[in-house]
């Protein structure tokens, strides 16, 4: 049953810099997969819907993913009547470089990357920074070139780009038939049909597809239709064809062009990830063991979230399911403190829409509700003890002091403290000097302070204000050598919650001058996995 199920299963991530369209493609994906009827629009446009899975008002307003979200999917790769479901688990990403460290944390709960590209800007710094992430983690890519309905630059441009820029060489597994901007359809190099598309007023619907042979593709297009098959044969001839070892290596990445907001190649999306992305497999634990997915229940929790629906104040815990079966209301083991952990109230997510779930398997993301013991990366388990390595944190870079503006509204001052410490939304810093009543906010990106003051507005009803102070470096450090620290000039020393000692410090040349005269100081670097 386990096994059945795993191998109906496709976990995996959308991976972009701002703006390349991610959200929109979201969105497409759930109008294909038939889970709504009509797709949502750019964000921020005057009477026109957000999309799905953006859900957080600060979100609508810019048009930018600032949290991830889950969505899942159920799609009929022969249509819409057939029996053959592929049940697919999306984890939307925050695009921002500023949230590097929630996208980070998705990419631990999933089996494989979809690579959003803008057709006119090929590959931009945080799509680089992302690819590094799954390439450590041997997590491998699709590619997809977005915005083809716009100018842009040539296929053979933003392939060579590619292969060049990071060492992953593009197998496209169909040509755009005419130039970016003027997107017609697509060549498919497998067969070497046609597939014609037709716009739909906005790309509200799902865009019909014509599927001609090679012959009444030349008589419909022309020389447009004769440049694919030239720019087809020139890829097959540098032996850029798909081959599936080289693809779940990492080597190689299917490449598909695209338009998400008129829906043209979102359907050629959804049928690679069933046909090629791998399902779920099992995942080693600390003690380099490994659950296979057919064991009994485990799961990873990758992100905790609050705030997602204002008239219900509880805390959503996000597990990806490793192995076994999970059936609510089954009571697990919190591999962390050792202690019993009820399930009963468990929901299956579409953005910020939810659903009791009452049975999952491998690949799935489920949600738990009110589970305030829980953090990212925390481990559950039934029968033999099992617990996943955790998920590191990213050093900080922005420092800044946080208060709250009126003195009688400090009980609730805490209390969000501690709910966005705890969600991973920001690191909390603390020591005796400041107090508690002016906790110092520890950041990767400054972004995550506006996350802070408004959410504390939206959900606590505190109005806050943010004092940057004049650090840029973090280092680890210890008791034995905090006193000598701390009286060193430009030099701070905290406590983080997780019990951390941290010294913060103004600047490299500062840090270069301790170290060189306390050689005998512990200043070690924290781990940084943003690189």
């Amino acid at each position: 049953m386990v096994a059945r199920e795993v191998a109906r299963r496709r976990t995996f991530a959308i991976i972009s810099h701002p703006d390349a369209g991610k959200s929109t493609m979201t969105e497409a994906l759930a109008l294909h997969a038939r889970m709504i009827s009509e797709a949502g629009a750019i964000h921020g446009k005057a009477g026109r819907r957000s999309t799905v899975s953006d859900w957080m008002e600060m979100e609508k307003a810019r048009g930018i993913s600032v949290s991830s979200t889950a969505l899942q999917l159920n799609y009929r790769l022969d249509g819409p009547d057939s029996d053959d479901i592929t049940v697919i688990n999306l984890v939307d990403t925050p695009g921002h470089a500023d949230f590097s460290e929630d996208t980070y944390r998705v990419l631990t709960a999933v089996d494989a990357a979809v690579m959003l590209i803008d057709a006119a800007k090929g590959l931009e710094p945080q799509t680089l920074k992302l690819f590094q992430v799954c390439r450590h983690r041997g997590i491998p890519i699709i590619t997809i070139v977005n915005k083809w309905d716009r100018p842009g630059r040539t296929p053979l441009e933003l392939i060579d780009e590619i292969s060049e820029r990071i060492g992953l060489t593009p197998t496209p597994l169909y040509v755009p038939v005419g130039i970016a901007g003027d997107f017609k359809g697509l060549l498919d190099r497998t067969t070497g049909n046609y597939i014609r598309f037709t716009r739909t007023a906005g790309g509200a619907t799902i865009a019909p597809e014509e599927l001609l042979d090679a012959d009444a593709a030349l008589a419909k297009e022309g020389d447009d239709w004769i440049n694919a098959v030239e720019e087809s044969e020139l890829l097959s001839e540098m032996g850029q064809d798909h081959d599936q070892e080289m693809f779940l290596a990492g080597q190689t990445s299917p490449m598909i062009f695209s338009s998400a907001m008129l829906n043209f190649g979102v359907r050629q999306l959804l049928q690679t990830l069933v046909e090629l992305a791998p399902p779920p497999q099992g995942r080693a634990a600390i003690d380099e063991t490994v659950r296979e997915v057919t064991d009994p229940f485990s799961a990873v929790v990758f992100k905790v979230q609050a705030g997602m629906d204002s008239s219900h104040r509880d805390r959503l815990a996000y597990m990806r399911i490793v192995s076994g079966e999970f059936e609510r209301g089954m009571v697990v083991t919190h591999a962390q403190t050792g202690k019993p952990f009820a399930t009963k109230y468990a929901q299956a997510m579409f953005g910020q829409t939810r659903a009791t779930v009452d049975t999952a398997y491998p690949g799935d993301v489920v949600g738990l509700v009110n589970a305030m013991a829980l953090a990212p990366g925390d481990t559950l388990y039934v029968d033999t003890k099992v617990q996943y390595p955790p998920i590191p944190s990213f050093a900080p870079e922005h420092f800044s002091m946080l208060r709250a503006e009126s003195a009688g509204k400090y009980k609730q001052f805490r209390k969000a403290i501690d709910q966005l410490d705890s969600e991973g939304v920001v690191q909390v810093l603390r020591n005796d000097i400041r107090g508690d009543a002016s906790p110092v906010l520890a950041a990767v990106g400054p972004m995550q302070f506006e996350v802070v003051t408004a959410r504390m507005k939206t959900e606590f009803g505190v109005d806050t204000s943010f004092q940057p102070l004049p650090y840029t470096l973090a280092r680890r450090t210890d008791a034995a050598s905090a006193d000598e620290l701390g009286r060193q000039r430009g030099v701070e020393v905290f406590t983080r919650t997780d019990g951390a000692m941290l010294a913060l410090v103004s600047d490299k040349w500062r840090l270069q001058y301790i170290e060189k005269e306390h050689s005998d100081l512990t200043l070690e670097p924290l781990v940084a996995t943003a690189d």
